[in-house]
């Protein structure tokens, strides 16, 4: 497919994005962004992988 066909064909997709798209249920999309009160903010599970006194040295 040639350059122009295809800038043509995402501008067609581009423009159904931007006003043909399906209507936003704003309560779903509040609950997947909330978290709860009681949950840790960032859990890091690979922390206890490297030991950050080992990374001190390294760089003196």
């Amino acid at each position: 497919m040639g350059r122009g066909r295809q800038k043509a064909k995402n501008t067609k997709v581009a423009r159904e994005l931007k006003y043909f798209s399906p209507a936003t249920d704003y309560s779903a999309l509040e609950a997947e962004l909330s978290t709860p009160e009681d949950s840790d903010q960032y859990v890091d599970k690979w922390a206890d992988l490297y030991d950050d006194e080992e990374d001190e040295e390294e760089s003196n």
